[in-house]
């Protein structure tokens, strides 16, 4: 195995209502972990509430205020906020700012790189319906609740 260096700006992109840049995934990590840098466009309503049942998702906010919803809990979360989403916990997040928002998005063990891969190409097509992307995510350790 190989170090990993990618400078501001480098790593494989995918576009839609947020952006995200692949900084390291599964094949860069021995399938240890998944690392994403994301900005959320104003106004970005979120992905439905869910849970994962392997997953740690974690998210670092860089820049702007992310709202994250933790089971019945609101957060509002500044720059330099860190949150760990163990297996089983319903959460969302969403970007109600007028700013983007820029974060820091961990995820143990690896494989949501493949997600960001399939959600990419079903943007790619059009606007898929929160149902295809829900059936896309399904796949990846995603259960809508």
């Amino acid at each position: 195995m190989e170090a990993t260096v990618h400078r501001p700006g480098d790593g494989e992109k995918i576009g839609g209502p947020t952006t995200v840049t692949m900084k390291a995934t599964g094949a860069e990590t021995d399938d240890s972990f998944y690392l994403g840098e994301g900005v959320i466009e104003p106004g970005f309503p979120g992905p439905p509430p869910h849970r994962h049942q392997r997953l740690h998702d974690m998210f670092y906010v860089l820049d702007g205020t992310l709202t994250m919803r933790l089971g019945d809990e609101t957060l509002e979360l500044e720059p330099g906020s860190f949150v760990c989403v163990p297996p089983g916990v319903v959460h969302t997040f969403s970007n109600q700012s007028d700013t983007p928002v820029r974060i820091l998005n961990f995820n143990t063990p690896a494989g949501w790189e493949n997600y960001m891969r399939d959600l990419a190409a079903a943007l790619a097509s059009g606007t898929p319906t929160q149902e295809a992307i829900g059936r896309i995510a399904s796949r990846y350790d995603f259960e809508v609740v």
